[in-house]
């Protein structure tokens, strides 16, 4: 059960196709997805922000982010009119090792004394079938703004024992951090460099429906 309803696109262009997936008709609405529709809280409790990158050539380092608050608003009906927020505190950032951290916190990286929050607002959202859908918005690091384009699955929704009614996505992208400003490195005696610059993102996202 995906988040957007959907019609069959066969037979016709990869413009029609997508104009017809993220126009949602009344005969297409599945009342269950309709539903969902509504304003949503991120739960930090039961959600993950976390990164990948390439160290050293040769292996990946994980780290996440602990501290974030966020929003969704869910259109089962029409879908182009979800939208997401997202503000994480920069200081939060945790991969294990606290030389590491403390680094990636410096002027090297994300400066952030200066530059406290990563924040991202959706400025679209589009169905691709099944349960996976994509957003877009605006990812701002270090005062600089990029468009991010986010791939994410609906994992599905469910009453909680305390009457929360949740739902669930896993989501993916990739960054090149230096067109953030990002751009630190040092170079190996054996050729390459110490840090990548591509970066991948990983999202695990539980959000309360607003009463």
């Amino acid at each position: 059960m995906g988040i957007f309803s959907r019609k069959s696109t066969a037979g016709t262009s990869t413009a029609t196709a997508t104009a017809t997936t993220t126009a949602a008709t009344p005969s297409a609405v599945n009342p269950a997805l309709a539903a969902l529709t509504g304003d949503y809280t991120l739960d930090p409790a039961h959600s993950t922000i976390g990164f990948v990158a390439r160290h050293a050539m040769v292996t990946n380092v994980k780290g996440k982010f602990s501290e974030f608050t966020g929003s969704l608003h869910l259109d089962g009906v029409a879908p182009e009119r979800s939208t997401a927020t997202l503000d994480v505190t920069m200081d939060s950032i945790d991969t294990g090792s606290a030389d590491r951290d403390g680094h990636l916190k410096s002027a090297d990286f994300f400066t952030t004394d200066e530059f406290p929050t990563m924040t991202f607002r959706s400025t679209a959202a589009e169905a691709l079938g099944g349960d996976d859908y994509r957003i877009t918005g605006d990812l701002t690091i270090l005062g600089t703004t990029k468009p991010l384009t986010i791939d994410l699955e609906f994992n599905g929704a469910a009453k909680d024992p305390f009457g929360n009614e949740r739902v669930g996505f896993e989501g993916k992208a990739e960054i090149s951090r230096s067109e953030w400003g990002l751009t630190w490195n040092a170079a190996l005696e054996t050729g390459g460099v110490l840090v990548s610059d591509k970066i991948k993102l990983n999202f695990d996202i539980s959000a309360i429906k607003n009463v």
